[in-house]
């Protein structure tokens, strides 16, 4: 896939949230990059992906707000409401901006089994404006599984008829898998963006910085794995793959970033890695757990 980042390969492997949002802020204030305005439309999710980024600390959320990124509209975030908010909405549409989408899309009945808005007496329903705003911003990303692949808003029997971001879109969309999504990992792609461009991707349209290897390869336990040690049930010593953990085929950098401000992740918890930012989650990383 072709990439257009200035950023140079081996500097882009190195480069953490918090360095990639203080490179690019630099950049901001010495108007060497431009501050852009960003859309984060919550459809068809469960607000899980905006609750993990209110939980960003490095940078903390003042910080990105302020600072980093102009958020204009997110249905948590504004104070506006009603008309007003969709009016903020449809002002940013004709600005240069970032359009992050969190939740799957409805589709059934034409997209009216989720609406967004009431706008002149007439609802607004995610489809309509996703494709709306999708087709006029400068980048679009999934964030979250749901948008990304569809996750669990289209798992079966899947009666909104929900589907992937990119099956609404025909454009490029940068997915961010994850449920829910890191907030380093919205953080500083909107960081990446803005001071370098796009990031070097994978062929799903993964930034390669965040999901450039499987959970497996960087487990705090792949020694036992080595040595074929494996746990038989939770809590005990060993490697948890036949307990059911789909880290082997997740690519994600949680055994190096960790949760909840850097404190845990599930491993280290002893709880296998259900596959959350996989393609083919829920239903094709079910069951969870075996024995």
């Amino acid at each position: 896939m072709e990439n257009k980042s200035s950023c140079p390969m081996n500097l882009e492997k190195e480069l953490s949230a918090r360095r990639l949002a203080s490179e690019a802020i630099y950049l901001i204030k010495s108007r060497q990059a431009k501050k852009l305005n960003s859309i984060w439309m919550e459809v068809t999710g469960c607000s899980g992906n905006i609750i993990s980024f209110l939980n960003s600390v490095n940078p903390g959320l003042n910080y990105i707000l302020n600072e980093l990124v102009n958020l204009t509209y997110n249905n948590t975030l504004m104070t506006s409401e009603g008309e007003f908010a969709f009016e903020a909405l449809l002002d940013t549409v004709n600005t240069e901006f970032i359009l992050l989408i969190d939740g799957a899309v409805s589709t059934k009945e034409n997209g009216m089994y989720n609406i967004i808005a009431h706008y002149k007496g007439k609802p607004v329903t995610a489809l309509e404006a996703v494709k709306m705003a999708g087709e006029k911003a400068k980048y679009v990303l999934a964030v979250g599984t749901c948008a990304s692949y569809g996750g669990i808003s289209a798992a079966k029997p899947n009666p909104s008829l929900s589907k992937s971001v990119s099956n609404i879109l025909s454009r490029e969309v940068i997915k961010l898998p994850g449920c829910p999504c890191h907030p380093d990992w919205v953080v500083g792609t909107i960081a990446h963006l803005a001071a370098f461009g796009k990031p070097l991707l994978d062929s799903e349209g993964r930034p390669i910085l965040f999901y450039g290897v499987t959970i497996h390869d960087r487990c705090t336990r792949r020694g036992y794995f080595d040595k074929g040690i494996f746990a038989k049930k939770f809590g005990e010593e060993g490697c948890m793959f036949k307990l059911g953990c789909r880290g082997p085929v997740t690519k994600t950098d949680c055994p190096r970033r960790k949760w909840n401000a850097y404190v845990n992740w599930p491993i280290e918890d002893n709880a296998t890695c259900i596959g959350c930012a996989n393609s083919r989650f829920p239903d094709g990383m079910e069951p969870f757990v075996r024995y």
